[in-house]
Formats: C-alpha cells, sequence, structure tokens
C-alpha cells in the first residue's frame, strides 16, 4: 500500500460527481485508500488548495467557470511541485494546449505536458487498469 504523504496524496478535480466518484473509488481498491481527495466545484478546489500536500493531480479538461488548463496553472503558482494528469473525452490538438502557456515556454512545459506519446492526458472513458497504471508511474 502506498503510503500517505505529500508525494502519495491525489487531488481529483472534475465537474461530474459520477467520475470523481468512481475515480475515487477504483483508486481507493487499489492501494490508494484514505489518500484521494476530490472536488466537483472547480473554483473552490483552487480556493481549498494547500502547498506541500499533493504528489497528483487530475483535473478535467472541460469544466464550467475555469477549464482544466486554467485551473493547473493557478494551482501550480501555488505549488508547482505535484505531477498532473488531464482527464477529457475529447482529443486536444497542441495548439489548443499551447494558448495556455507563455509564447516563450522557458520551461518546456507544453513539452512536458503533452510528452512524445499524449504525455498526461488521460482519455475518458478510461478503464480501471489503465488509471491505476498512469497513477502508479506518476507517483513513482
Amino acid at each position: 500500500m502506498a503510503t500517505i504523504g505529500r508525494k502519495k496524496r491525489i487531488l481529483i478535480v472534475d465537474d461530474e460527481p459520477d467520475i470523481t466518484l468512481a475515480f475515487k473509488k477504483i483508486l481507493e481498491e487499489n492501494g490508494f485508500k484514505e489518500q484521494v481527495d476530490t472536488y466537483n466545484e472547480p473554483l473552490l478546489a483552487l480556493q481549498d488548495y494547500k502547498a506541500g500536500i499533493y504528489g497528483l493531480l487530475i483535473i478535467d479538461v472541460g469544466m464550467p467557470g475555469i477549464d482544466g488548463f486554467r485551473l493547473y496553472q493557478q494551482m501550480k503558482q501555488i505549488d508547482n511541485k505535484p505531477k498532473v494528469l488531464f482527464a477529457t473525452a475529447f482529443y486536444v490538438h497542441y495548439d489548443v494546449v499551447r494558448g495556455y502557456f507563455p509564447i516563450e515556454d522557458e520551461n518546456n512545459e507544453i513539452e512536458e505536458i503533452l510528452g512524445d506519446t499524449g504525455g498526461r492526458f488521460i482519455r475518458k472513458p478510461i478503464d480501471m487498469e489503465t488509471l491505476i497504471r498512469r497513477v502508479r508511474s506518476e507517483l513513482n
């Protein structure tokens, strides 16, 4: 079982309660018991977000009020250490992601997010084994 601590806690933000509930249940049944926090209101998640708690953020791309990319940017200003997986049911083009980051992209954030093979995205619906594999990979 993974240990509780900054490197192992997981925050899931998705405006669909069924998604956050399903992700949390899957993760808790596979070694992450009492290590998963969920929010269905992205602005509330941002308001409550504190540095030093999470090792991984799983953020839905399309949410009302603030989209997942903007939410991640603002959370990163509070704590830039956690890794991120963006969850989406849609294809996301490089140019769409590019629009959320400074022109210079000095830290190569776009390449880090997109990676060589889909990078930091998980496609909804996602099967249980893939979710667990991706989460474990990010936290190791």
